[in-house]
């Protein structure tokens, strides 16, 4: 089986990388995967980029004018929204590798037109990374459910019309896609249902495989050997909050997470805790949190990933929306319980005392309550670390994620073969939601 991924990047951003590892655990198996990315990273030789300068410059150009339309909302807030609106070259790259089946992912950026879905003419996996499949550009929607209808009046473009953008970008989705036969897939149960509750989506089958890890990578090493690669104390519990762009990304909860640690502060700990933040660099004028704060700047590799959790007593996730949270996932895989709240993707990931914590979104003092019972107990702290690997070694491990991925591709494929002999006739439900376990 050849299978085709469809990313813009294939290891920058979490996306990327969350589909990266997808990539190679369907190589571990025995498949042959390749990706065709926009812009590439890794050095691996199964990823395909453009790879001529002048293709590259005009990969790069095309962002500049993908935002082309939202210089008419002078209005519009820090959030990403995009149109895609320009003309690609991904058909005639396809047809050079002729895959079985193209397993779409994170393709915004100006990567692919919306129009050029549905001419790809190869069974279609898409995989969903973020809301923007069934939004009018945003990714991130928040307390707006405009999607479940057709856009218009996007609170993201500070729009009072209903005839904005997000409604135009809306009506060239449902006029573009609605012939496609194809199968999406969502990381959790929570966007699954979001994505079926969606005007765009409510017609489409939506299958729920967690995103896995290479758990043989993403495990517990020695705490002490941790903290001393990083030149962190060894006499201190460390609360750990990290994101890509973690203390700018207001979706990553960092003003929850604040007035949460100020809480904490107060309760008489604040010289046997200190507080750990990647994703972000020390700031010119750091926000006083109550407690020491060690500011490790931007990681990029699983090694330091690996450090940095497992130097960790606890790990916090305050995010107002996940797809999923790798965050979470790949900490429990490294043994350190994650404290978070009670939504979207990460509540299939953290088991509400058992190995982490669950606050009520999105309550401050539940949300510090959480972080104090989780580290307050030793016993209690070592058994939540315990279970945290094994919930990491049962639900999210590589190979499981892989075939299940393989065998649904095994299935689109055969059922597209058999539709093409004289007399078939498909008895499916055409709208599925269901978790492949």
């Amino acid at each position: 089986m050849k299978v085709l991924h469809l990313s813009t990047h294939d290891t920058s951003g979490g996306a990327a990388r969350a589909t990266y590892r997808l990539h190679k655990g369907l190589q571990n198996i025995g498949l042959q995967s390749q990706m065709l990315v926009q812009e590439k990273h890794s050095s691996d030789e199964t990823v395909i980029a453009p790879k001529m300068r002048l293709f590259q410059g005009i990969a790069k150009t095309k962002l500049t004018f993908e935002v082309l339309p939202l210089k008419f909302y002078t209005q519009k807030p820090k959030t990403t929204f995009y149109t895609q609106w320009l003309p690609d070259r991904v058909v005639s790259q396809i047809g050079k590798i002729n895959p079985d089946i193209i397993n779409l992912h994170w393709v915004s950026a100006a990567f692919m037109q919306i129009e050029t879905f549905a001419k790809l003419k190869r069974p279609l996996v898409w995989t969903l990374h973020d809301m923007w499949g069934f939004t009018g550009g945003c990714h991130v929607t928040g307390e707006c459910t405009r999607y479940k209808d057709s856009c218009g009046a996007c609170p993201q473009l500070s729009s009072n019309n209903d005839n904005d953008l997000s409604r135009w970008v809306w009506q060239r989705k449902v006029k573009a896609w609605k012939k496609l036969n194809w199968t999406l897939i969502s990381p959790s149960t929570w966007l699954a249902s979001t994505a079926k509750s969606s005007s765009l989506f409510r017609d489409s089958r939506i299958e729920v495989i967690p995103h896995g890890l290479d758990t043989s990578s993403f495990r517990p090493v020695n705490q002490r050997i941790a903290r001393e690669l990083l030149n962190l104390p060894q006499d201190k519990k460390l609360i750990v909050f990290g994101a890509i762009e973690a203390t700018s990304d207001r979706n990553k909860g960092f003003h929850l997470l604040l007035p949460a640690l100020h809480k904490l502060s107060k309760s008489g700990y604040s010289n046997d805790w200190e507080v750990v933040i990647f994703g972000a660099s020390r700031p010119d004028n750091p926000p006083d949190l109550g407690f020491k704060t060690h500011y490790l700047g931007h990681l990029y590799d699983d090694i330091s990933l690996v450090s940095v959790y497992s130097a960790a007593s606890v790990m916090l996730v305050p995010s107002l929306q996940e797809s999923f949270g790798q965050t979470a996932s790949e900490s429990l895989a490294c043994g350190t319980p994650v404290v978070a709240f009670n939504s979207t993707g990460l509540k299939d990931i953290v088991d509400h005392q058992e190995n982490g914590y669950l606050a009520k979104p999105y309550e401050v003092e539940d949300f510090a309550k959480g972080i104090y019972w989780v580290l307050e107990d030793k016993d209690r702290l070592e058994k939540l670390g315990f279970y945290a690997r094994e919930k990491a070694e049962r639900e999210f491990t590589l190979e499981l994620q892989a075939r299940r991925y393989y065998s649904l591709f095994q299935e689109i494929i055969e059922t597209k073969n058999h539709s093409l002999l004289p007399g078939y006739v498909d008895s499916k439900q055409p709208t599925v939601i269901g978790a492949t376990r």
